[in-house]
């Protein structure tokens, strides 16, 4: 967070550290040498919060690791550790700089201890801000000693930027973000940015700085990849620009060759299915009229057809829900399907990652959800844990202002597949559904989304005409229907009886976690990292996990097929898990 002089950079870095809600450890590194500048830290002081710890010290590095995990950091001020850290190398901030090597030696001394610093952090669940001034904006005292000052307050601020999840600019108490150049790359493993953030995205619609309440959470680039936070940890990040692997899907994981046990979407369409697609092809020359379907899918949930809007797949209501609703803070609940995390980030809205906790059998605790956020979004069957949330887990997030959007893809695979988008009172729910999975649309994107009235007619002024186009009319008209209903619960029935031995014999491997799920996929975990390779070892294409946030490389996520592949796929854990057959 970087400001001048009195810009208010202090008091809106303090409202973020409380509105953490972690254990505030506040890292002053500063050396009293008159009475103006003594009088000054105390007020400091007396401003803190009681609860607040402070650390007096230079060693930034030493300070993180002392903080300890799960706690917020605040650094106040880069300013006074860059003096010291130059005046005890020999550089003295005013007077003349006539050693070239000396000044060299001290500027790469900072870099090295920002450079520790930022590795302390990556090795903690720890979220950390800076406060820095900007010495270089204005008039600055003259002389070599000044000049390189303000020339390695520059760098520094560039070596800590370059790693950030957010990058700010304080001036007159108001909040401007800084976005990079250039979005940063993924390099080779341990180099990836961090998944939980990257460069920073405009203030909202209307000119506001969003979010003044919330964590900013640094990590040098490396420092999350791979790794498995803690559960129920939050972490709050912006970004335009943001980690690859979260746009990985399972349909770019399956090598020539391979098993796909990846995807997961059922063998489909049913031939009858097929026949009415394939009556509707005359009649492509006419625009698409959505309104048969529409209503056929808003009487399928005791719904209106104002409270229905008909999409492009479930995917492209995520993008929607983002461009249009643009929250200021949004709370996604993680491990789940990442799309709606990247494209509210692409629209610059904050958000804020919940974490499931494995312990719990993945069951949300809706408490962990910070009061602040206008947005929710959770699945319910989840992707890739299969857990189902009860619905009074869902009501115990709704409340005034805020919108949750519950990612109801898999709820036809449910013995009752009416799902969240059935329950009218629930207020402020949008539920988001897909006829993709259990049918086998997946190349034809088919997809609805319920809720109040006024948000979905929102939603429909937000986007383009003609965005369903008339086949998926045709196949949501057919597959909300009643008379579909005893086939989709014959198709969920023989699903989930293959689940069941599935789990049944992951279970017998002895060596692996295995969750209940209630969808056509399970959730594996190994005790060793690399469970997705060892299985394209024997020619076996897992969902790999690791682009979940909070699961990493020892979780694959294992598609429901018939019970041959299931027999190859038992057969190969045994082998790479125990050494042999069981």
């Amino acid at each position: 967070m970087l400001g001048g002089q009195k810009s208010g950079k202090s008091g809106l870095a303090a409202r973020r550290a409380e509105a953490s809600g972690r254990p505030v450890v506040v890292v002053a590194p500063a050396v009293v040498r008159d009475e103006e500048f003594k009088a000054r830290v105390e007020r400091h002081r007396a401003d803190r919060p009681a609860h607040w710890r402070t650390l007096e010290t230079f060693d930034l590095a030493a300070a993180v690791a002392e903080a300890g995990s799960g706690t917020f950091v605040l650094v106040d001020a880069l300013d006074t550790w860059l003096a010291e850290t130059l005046e005890a190398s020999g550089v003295f901030v005013g007077d003349e700089v006539p050693d070239p090597a000396l000044r060299a030696r001290a500027e790469d001394g900072v870099v090295a201890a920002l450079r520790a610093f930022t590795g302390a952090i990556a090795a903690l669940d720890v979220d950390v801000l800076v406060i820095a001034g900007q010495p270089g904006l204005g008039v600055h005292a003259g002389g070599a000693g000044a000049r390189l000052y303000v020339d390695v307050h520059g760098r520094a601020v560039q070596t800590l930027s370059a790693v950030a999840d957010e990058a700010l600019l304080v001036v007159g108490g108001r909040v401007v973000r800084l976005e990079p150049d250039l979005a940063p790359a993924a390099g080779p493993p341990g180099e990836a940015p961090d998944p939980a953030g990257g460069p920073l995205a405009d203030p909202g619609p209307f000119g506001e700085s969003p979010a003044d309440g919330l964590p900013l959470n640094w990590a040098p680039a490396g420092g999350v990849a791979g790794s498995a936070p803690s559960a129920g940890s939050v972490t709050a990040t912006s970004s335009p620009a943001v980690d690859p692997l979260l746009r990985e899907h399972g349909d770019t994981q399956v090598p020539p060759g391979a098993v796909d046990l990846a995807v997961n979407v059922q063998p489909g369409p049913p031939t009858w299915l097929a026949e009415r697609l394939a009556a509707a092809v005359p009649d492509l020359a006419g625009y698409p009229d959505d309104r048969a379907a529409r209503a056929a899918a808003a009487a399928r949930h005791g719904r209106p057809a104002e409270e229905c809007l008909l999409v492009d797949g479930a995917a492209e209501a995520f993008w929607l829900l983002a461009h249009v609703l643009r929250p200021r803070l949004a709370a996604c609940v993680h491990p789940s399907f990442t799309e709606p995390e990247v494209a509210l980030r692409t629209v610059g809205s904050t958000v804020v990652r919940v974490r499931r906790d494995p312990a719990r059998d993945w069951r949300l605790d809706p408490s962990a959800v910070p009061a602040a956020a206008d947005l929710v979004v959770l699945g319910r069957p989840d992707n890739p844990t299969g857990v189902v949330d009860p619905v009074e887990t869902v009501a115990a997030l709704t409340r005034p202002g805020r919108i949750v959007v519950v990612d109801e893809a898999f709820a036809e695979f449910l013995d009752d597949a009416g799902g969240v988008a059935g329950h009218r009172d629930l207020p402020g729910v949008v539920a988001v559904r897909s006829l993709t999975k259990l049918w086998g649309l997946a190349g034809l994107r088919v997809g609805y989304v319920t809720g109040p009235s006024d948000v979905i007619r929102t939603l429909g002024h937000g986007r383009q005409p003609w965005s369903v186009n008339r086949l998926a009319l045709t196949a949501i008209e057919a597959l909300t229907a009643p008379a579909a209903e005893d086939e989709r619960r014959g198709r969920a029935a023989a699903v989930a009886e293959l689940r069941t031995e599935l789990i049944a014999g992951l279970r017998a491997v002895g060596s692996l976690e295995v969750w209940d799920a209630h969808a056509n996929f399970v959730l594996v975990r190994s005790g060793r990292p690399g469970l997705r390779d060892r299985l394209l070892a024997h020619g076996l294409a897992a969902r790999r996990a690791d682009t979940f946030p909070g699961l990493d490389d020892r979780a694959v996520r294992i598609a429901v097929r018939d019970r041959a592949t299931h027999q190859r796929l038992i057969a190969a854990l045994h082998i790479t898990e125990n050494g042999g057959p069981a």
